[in-house]
């Protein structure tokens, strides 16, 4: 909660304002300890998932926002308690870019959208191992087409995308991958070649390319192990 009192970004929420949509059963609230520091998590209510669904406006078509209820992954809360600050930064230089932020798709989505692609072939086979039945050139065009990278024959995907329209109407993305100190070893290594703009845990940008996934995709490895010692 503390990341939503922040004066700079949003100087009218206080915790009486948290406090009035759990009342009204929107939001939730559990305490939880980052690091060393107390805090409360946030998190929407189906409740109040079905109430932003509802508000949505449309896109003319264009993929929606997506709301989430609860917590999906709790033994991943230390990692994903650090991507409201690292969108909040973010959001903050592509605004100051002239940029607006209008969508925000998170790495289960992606991965989701990847695994329906996998398992295409396999759909209606009643002779289907379920294993995914794309080769590797299949893959590699499926990346492509969604600007994400691959390193070692693996797809990597960023810890969540945030989608940007310019002032004359045409649009850019920009990858965001939060990096703590599990980081280690080949899965470091992976998300510092692919590129993405990194985070630090305590938040601090640390490297990595923006701009739809076209700007150029650094391989030096080492920049993990340094970032983290």
């Amino acid at each position: 909660m503390d990341e939503l009192r922040r004066p700079q970004d949003r100087p009218n929420v206080h915790r009486k304002d948290v406090e009035r949509l759990r009342d009204e059963g929107l939001v939730h609230t559990m305490p939880y300890v980052v690091g060393r520091q107390r805090t409360t998590l946030v998190t929407l209510t189906e409740r109040g998932r079905d109430l932003l669904d509802a508000s949505r406006r449309d896109r003319g078509g264009e993929p929606r926002q997506l709301f989430y209820a609860g917590v999906r992954k709790p033994r991943e809360l230390a990692h994903d308690t650090r991507l409201y600050a690292a969108f909040r930064d973010a959001s903050r230089r592509l605004n100051e870019r002239g940029l607006r932020v209008d969508r925000v798709v998170l790495e289960e989505e992606l991965k989701r959208e990847y695994q329906v692609f996998l398992q295409e072939p396999n759909r209606g086979r009643r002779d289907s191992s379920g294993r995914p039945a794309r080769d590797a050139e299949e893959i590699a065009q499926w990346a492509h087409e969604h600007d994400l990278p691959v390193v070692d024959d693996h797809v990597q995907f960023p810890d969540l995308r945030i989608e940007c329209e310019r002032e004359d109407g045409s649009r850019e993305f920009e990858d965001v991958e939060v990096m703590t100190p599990h980081y280690r070893g080949a899965h470091a290594a992976g998300k510092v070649s692919a590129g993405f703009t990194r985070y630090s845990a305590v938040g601090a940008r640390v490297g990595g390319s923006s701009g739809g996934g076209r700007g150029r995709r650094g391989r030096d490895a080492r920049l993990a192990e340094e970032m983290l010692s």
